[in-house]
């Protein structure tokens, strides 16, 4: 295991390198060869040099005395620093590409140094080694336990709750599974506790070896929506827990509650709330869930024996292509967005207007766009995600993104998460319903059109909908709104956001007299929905004029978006082109990008015509060159031998730029008037200044003596020409001395 910090890595550690290096190997690797990422044992694998550059750097005090060696005291020192658990210390750049990394498990496989890493190098928040594949850039369970729930995650992953517990309950988790109280600081204790519950298989190892009671009330838990308060939990607990004796009915000595929240199975969370994380429910509610088809059996044989063809149908396309189109548009000028500020309505109602789609579908695939990255500026390098991918890939993550719940949520008003207020932003349980939306559509759309009353119908039967409507009047209340519709919003997700995410074919409406839309699954959307990557023909980009590009789905994000600041969009819709017109190129040559750069960039998505071939040649040829020379002024002199006395002579030769161009002399850039003025003098030449004469004492004079000289700050030169040598030789006449 060789982990660099921000420079190659060296030898392993401590006097004998061969066995320092196979401990350090085995420390690093679990028994099937996958590496570990705690933090104590990637610091015991760099070399001495870089663990003592990073002491050096962060001015971690070592204490010899102290029965922990070097490493694990310099991990605690890490542990402690803000910069983690407070990401807006870092760069936007940093704190994205800390986003992209905690998405990834903590482990990111990058072709190049992306930006924003070096920052966290220095700082020692991530680790890099390089393998044959690339660079795998490793971030630390201890920091990736720290970290800040943000717009793209899910908000009850078991990875933010476990962010924002309270250290009573990260102190029993890691107790639990450290097999001995856990000692502070608590990230670092918590990391053994990550392996085992991060692991699907292991997770579902431990449930399955709950007691039954604990297992029940899990389930009891997950029936209601996953979420309850301490008093619904006691009164959960108390019907399993009893033990029915001789004597009648025995309270037990300790709860269920606290024994599925010291394994991480139930997590409290402010305000008085216990949570189950999506990992958990997912093995908990799965024999549920097989049990659901014969529950609904009724209303599935009423949409599978009859045809619901619709006359009309709007069919769904690829999102993808609008969310790099806004992703586009939205790096033109005047359109800056801030950060953690929700898109303005101004320039959502632009876009709308300017793509011919209703406002619902902008904001939605804006805001998912901003969650994974799109309109980040390190969305234009191939290094990290997004813009390492390709085309084809970004459906699927808009749609992951959406499911997770952490950027938009059709149980608010404002279904943007990042319009509301930051201490506001408490998660709704729309993650459940759209599960329920999810299940109900795999259950009935098989390639089949569904109408949405037999759909709605079907999501009312579902023994889920009490539960989390108990959850959604809750939330409300909390939050001081209006309790929302719990089908109202089930028919938000399956009529306005699906279409949009182009899962869902619409067909019919309410005028029609059929009762209202139906739906239909898109093969696309079958086959996100099952897990899979849709079948998509990874068509290369290709020009379709002299002057269309039409992007094809095989193209990087980056290369896309490189593009932005010399290119214009043109059709968008279920293709997207890009139009490269001389007057865009033109505009892009004057703003200083150089020509060869625009001609790598549209080579690097696809081959270039002749016409644009030709057009970047004459665009980039070069007929002349000329070099700017900073001035404070312009002085005029028609005499020439007055321009070469004041040219060489002390003390006025070093105000002036050599050469000057013909007709005067150039004043240096650091030269005042005043001092002009009085050197001038000193050799017997007045300077006029805009009109008036000062002389040496300061006395003004509206009418300039014959002989003087007019000086025009700030007047640019036409060009530069060195003086002829018969001007030279002129110059070195000395100047008769005054009769006395």
């Amino acid at each position: 295991m060789s982990l660099v910090n921000g420079r190659n890595a060296g030898g392993p550690r401590g006097a004998d390198s061969a066995a320092s290096g196979e401990r350090a190997r085995a420390d690093a690797s679990g028994e099937d060869g996958a590496p570990l990422r705690r933090l104590d044992v990637i610091l015991r694998a760099l070399p001495d040099s870089e663990l003592a550059s990073l002491i050096k750097r962060m001015a971690i005090r070592i204490d010899p005395a102290k029965r922990i060696d070097t490493p694990s005291q310099v991990a605690r020192s890490l542990v402690g620093l803000p910069d983690v658990r407070d990401t807006s210390r870092l760069s936007a750049s940093s704190r994205e590409l800390l986003h992209r990394i905690a998405e990834a498990g903590g482990s990111l496989l990058v072709p190049s140094l992306p930006a924003g890493l070096e920052p966290l190098l220095m700082r020692g928040v991530i680790f890099g080694r390089k393998n044959e594949r690339g660079i795998e850039l490793v971030l630390p369970t201890a920091f990736l336990l720290q970290l800040k729930s943000w717009e793209g995650e899910d908000p009850r992953a078991l990875r933010a709750l476990l962010a924002q517990a309270p250290f009573e309950t990260l102190s029993a988790i890691a107790s639990h599974y450290l097999g001995r109280p856990a000692t502070p600081p608590i990230a670092i204790s918590l990391e053994a506790a990550w392996e085992m519950v991060s692991d699907p298989a292991i997770l579902e190892e431990e449930i399955e070896k709950l007691p039954p009671l604990e297992r029940r009330l899990l389930e009891a838990i997950e029936s209601v929506g996953g979420e309850v308060d301490t008093q619904e939990l006691l009164d959960l607990e108390r019907e399993p827990m009893r033990l029915r004796g001789a004597g009648g009915v025995t309270a037990t000595r300790r709860g269920a509650g606290f024994s599925l929240e010291r394994r991480a199975f139930l997590v409290p969370i402010h305000p008085n709330r216990h949570v189950i994380p999506t990992e958990v429910a997912a093995v908990v509610g799965a024999d549920r869930r097989k049990l659901r088809e014969t529950r609904r059996a009724e209303i599935r044989s009423f949409v599978l024996e009859e045809d619901h063809a619709p006359r009309r149908a709007r069919f769904a396309t690829d999102p993808a292509y609008l969310a790099m189109a806004l992703a586009f548009a939205v790096r033109e000028p005047g359109s800056d967005v801030r950060t953690g500020v929700g898109t303005p309505r101004s320039l959502l109602v632009r876009f709308a207007q300017r793509f011919g789609r209703d406002m619902e579908s902008v904001a939605l695939l804006s805001a998912l766009g901003r969650a994974v990255g799109l309109w980040d500026p390190s969305a234009a390098s191939a290094a990290t995600p997004p813009g390492s991918l390709a085309l084809f890939d970004l459906t699927r993550i808009l749609f992951t993104t959406w499911r997770r719940g952490g950027a938009w949520d059709e149980a608010r008003t404002e279904r943007e998460v990042l319009r509301v207020a930051e201490g506001s932003r408490d998660t709704s349980p729309i993650g459940a319903l759209r599960e329920m939306v999810i299940d109900a559509l795999q259950d009935l759309g098989e390639g089949r059109w569904v109408p949405w009353p037999s759909l709605e119908g079907y999501l009312a039967a579902d023994a889920r909908l009490a539960g989390i409507d108990r959850l959604l009047r809750r939330w409300a209340e909390r939050g001081v709104l209006e309790t929302p519709d719990v089908l109202e919003i089930t028919r938000r997700i399956a009529l306005e956001t699906l279409p949009a995410l182009g899962i869902i074919d619409l067909g019919g409406s309410a005028d029609d007299g059929e009762g209202g839309p139906s739906l239909r699954l898109t093969p696309r959307g079958r086959a996100l929905l099952s897990g899979s990557d849709p079948t998509l023909d990874p068509t290369p980009s290709k020009f379709i004029d002299t002057q269309a590009l039409r992007i094809g789905a095989s193209a990087r994000i980056s290369g896309v978006l490189a593009l932005a600041t010399f290119a214009e969009l043109g059709r968008v819709g279920d293709q997207l082109d890009v139009l490269l017109t001389p007057q865009a190129l033109a505009r892009a040559l004057s703003a200083g990008l150089d020509g060869d750069a625009m001609r790598l960039r549209i080579e690097a998505i696809a081959p270039l015509p002749d016409t644009i071939s030709r057009m970047l040649i004459q665009a980039s040829a070069v007929v002349g060159r000329g070099s700017l020379t900073a001035s404070s002024g312009f002085l005029w002199i028609d005499d020439v031998e007055i321009r070469e006395l004041l040219r060489t002579r002390r003390p006025a030769a070093e105000l002036f730029l050599d050469p000057s161009p013909p007709g005067g002399l150039l004043v240096a850039p650091d030269v005042d008037a005043d001092r002009l003025v009085r050197r001038c003098r000193s050799l017997g030449v007045e300077v006029e200044i805009e009109g008036g004469v000062f002389r040496a004492a300061g006395a003004r004079n509206s009418t300039p003596p014959p002989g003087s000289v007019t000086v025009k700050p700030g007047t640019p030169a036409e060009g530069t020409r060195v003086p002829s040598a018969a001007a030279r030789q002129r110059a070195k006449t000395p100047m008769p001395s005054p009769r006395k």
